[in-house]
């Protein structure tokens, strides 16, 4: 059955309600207003797997809400860790038996979680893993939320930092993503700080500047990786529909709106965009504007044959820049080794045995 067909049956999603709408919730099965609020508490703060954690709910109360409601929780199936950092990546399966994958990160600084917002993806950037076999679904925003609460359960420890980069195009699931970013720096929930929050975008210029409006503290993370349309398109099929100009306009507008400064991500692709020319280039349309760039050198996919910049053109590029008064840095790549770094995420299909994989 298709997720659309199985949606129109499903029950109510509980975890991504706001307290408010959970107290209307409740008032509906007759009950009073705090029982709403001890829910909100066990599902948000103290991360109950299901319903029959909520000891000081009464069984009769738990009974109702699992005849009523969804409660998404989310099953790992498959957990791996690099052996060069201790970086982890989650396989979980979903309620519809879909997969996606979170990567867990250590940093002096703090634990970070980067997740998935879509169930592969529509967007076909060249040299990304995530979007080889298309678009299956959105995830709502319980889904999202529970990536990096099962990631704290199964870790056991917090985390402090949340990048929305993983698997899918945020902006390609505004409303979720939006829901999913309130819930998670509620003060009645996990309280994450919205400038420990990222949203990274391939550039979908409506997105960006409704994002602006919400006037939200996040970091918004584009995805540029050229600094001209010709190029851009021969890496990213979005830029047939929007232009760097218009990319641009919309940055400006979110730094204008938000007080946010950008962070232009720009993964180096030996002999594609890393070269001299393409530093200045860069530069130009940087200089325009309150940003900052991480440069990536390229993930190797298999189902591509774009091959990394090595560490001297790397450092020539950063070095352009710098000269001409960006600020960049060079992205130190977690989870390599396990294919959990930036653009080797990707959609999963389970064989036979639950705990294989199809590569």
């Amino acid at each position: 059955m298709g997720f659309e067909r199985y949606a129109m049956t499903e029950k109510k999603d509980i975890k991504s309600l706001t307290l408010c709408q959970l107290e209307k919730e409740m008032g509906k099965l007759g009950e009073k207003p705090f029982r709403a609020r001890q829910m909100y508490d066990w599902m948000h703060r103290k991360l109950a797997a299901s319903f029959d954690e909520m000891t000081n709910l009464s069984s009769g109360l738990r009974e109702k809400c699992k005849e009523n409601y969804r409660y998404i929780s989310l099953e790992a199936v498959k957990v791996q860790e690099s052996k060069k950092d201790g970086t982890r990546k989650f396989l979980f399966r979903l309620y519809d038996g879909n997969l996606v994958e979170s990567v867990w990160m250590k940093y002096r600084h703090g634990n970070s979680v980067c997740i998935s917002s879509q169930v592969g993806c529509r967007m076909g950037c060249r040299f990304c893993a995530s979007t080889l076999d298309g678009l299956e679904r959105n995830l709502s925003a319980s889904e999202m939320l529970e990536q990096v609460y099962a990631v704290i359960r199964l870790t056991g420890e917090r985390v402090s930092n949340v990048v929305v980069m993983g698997t899918g195009e945020p902006l390609d699931n505004y409303d979720n993503l939006l829901c999913f970013l309130k819930l998670l720096t509620d003060e009645n929930g996990l309280h994450i700080s919205q400038r420990n929050i990222t949203v990274s975008t391939c550039g979908i210029v409506p997105g960006m500047r409704r994002l602006a409006e919400e006037r939200l503290q996040i970091t918004l993370a584009l995805s540029l990786h050229a600094a001209t349309d010709e190029k851009r398109r021969k890496l990213m099929p979005v830029a047939e529909r929007y232009s760097v100009e218009e990319l641009m306009d919309a940055c400006r507008y979110y730094f204008e709106q938000t007080g946010r400064r950008i962070t232009f991500e720009y993964s180096l692709v030996a002999g594609v965009n890393d070269t001299g020319r393409d530093a200045e280039e860069l530069s130009a349309v940087a200089g325009t504007m309150r940003c900052h760039i991480n440069l990536i050198p390229v993930n190797p996919i298999k189902e591509r044959n774009y091959v990394q910049s090595d560490k001297t053109a790397v450092l020539a590029f950063k070095n352009k820049l710098e000269k001409n008064k960006i600020n960049v840095t060079i992205r130190r790549e977690m989870g390599r080794d396990i294919d959990g770094a930036c653009g080797q995420l990707r959609r999963r299909h389970m064989q036979k045995d639950p705990a294989q994989e199809e590569e």
